[in-house]
């Protein structure tokens, strides 16, 4: 499914459109069940690209080769993170490792609406929202004035329950579409932010529950994982795994906001709103862009 970019198409912004595009394809065709020991030779047929053409291209956007990528996707990748790279969110948080990661470059403040705003059910906000290529497949991006408030993924879920989801969040809301005012948030959200342009916020709608969990997740430091027992922890209520699965799973900022980040304690990916193929893509492109 491919849904418009919301650019010009020329000079390098048609230039990054396709390569988003051929990266959406390629991650597709690697994490396919038959495709994951797909050898050079054949991605690259499949990509219309020579071996050396499609390599080029695949470690500019993922910093290592594709067999090395394919590694990350394979079903035990989540479970290696888990015992190699489990971060302690306390212990995060007071050594200031989250700070380090892309998130805290990219988006230099966030804020949550108040409980009595979440209570209105967004009535009296402006939303505005546009689809936008990623290295995940298309992606519904939404913010108000103050900052970007919903992403969503429609490679799995589909572009009409993608969007029905994300504004059955807000029902109150009047919803416009305007996808260049968003663009500059797009770019810097997905990785392609040109130099110059200002950092975007983020504008969390939840309740105080969901607050909490979705600011533990920002704790977790790129290309580290924890799980739904530690952020319950982390919170102040150890008791309540399920709750805090529900509240990672309404996480409205999927991919900036990293959900994908919490595992099982057994190292199961568990679930993914999006879907699990999308989980492990972002995972694996995380643990390629550092190296582990």
């Amino acid at each position: 499914m491919n849904m418009p970019m919301p650019m010009s198409k020329t000079g390098s912004d048609a230039e990054k459109s396709y390569y988003w595009q051929l990266m959406r394809r390629a991650i597709e065709r690697l994490d396919a069940e038959d495709g994951r020991d797909l050898t050079l030779e054949g991605i690259a047929a499949e990509m219309n690209l020579s071996p050396a053409h499609f390599q080029r291209m695949f470690s500019r956007w993922a910093g290592i080769s594709p067999k090395r990528f394919q590694q990350f996707l394979r079903l035990g990748h989540a479970k290696a993170l888990l015992a190699e790279r489990f971060t302690t969110l306390d212990t995060a948080a007071e050594t200031g490792l989250s700070g380090g990661g892309r998130l805290h470059d990219l988006f230099v403040r966030w804020e949550a609406m108040s409980p009595g705003e979440y209570a209105r059910a967004g009535e009296g906000l402006t939303i505005f929202w546009g689809w936008f290529e990623s290295p995940f497949g298309p992606a519904l991006v939404m913010a108000t004035s103050k900052g970007i408030c919903g992403i969503g993924f429609a490679a799995e879920t589909g572009a009409e329950a993608t969007m029905e989801d994300l504004r059955g969040r807000w029902p109150k809301a009047d919803f416009v579409e305007d996808p260049m005012r968003l663009r500059p948030w797009a770019l810097a959200a997905f990785g392609a932010a040109d130099d110059g342009l200002d950092p975007a916020p983020l504008f969390l709608i939840g309740a105080p529950f969901q607050i909490k969990v979705w600011e533990a997740l920002l704790a977790i430091p790129t290309g580290h994982v924890t799980t739904y027992g530690e952020i319950a922890a982390h919170i102040g209520a150890p008791k309540a795994v399920r709750a805090v699965g529900t509240a990672v799973g309404r996480n409205p900022v999927s991919w900036l906001i990293p959900c994908h980040r919490a595992l099982r304690k057994t190292g199961g990916l568990g679930g993914y709103h999006w879907g699990l193929p999308v989980k492990r893509a972002m995972l694996a492109h995380e643990a390629a862009r550092t190296g582990l």
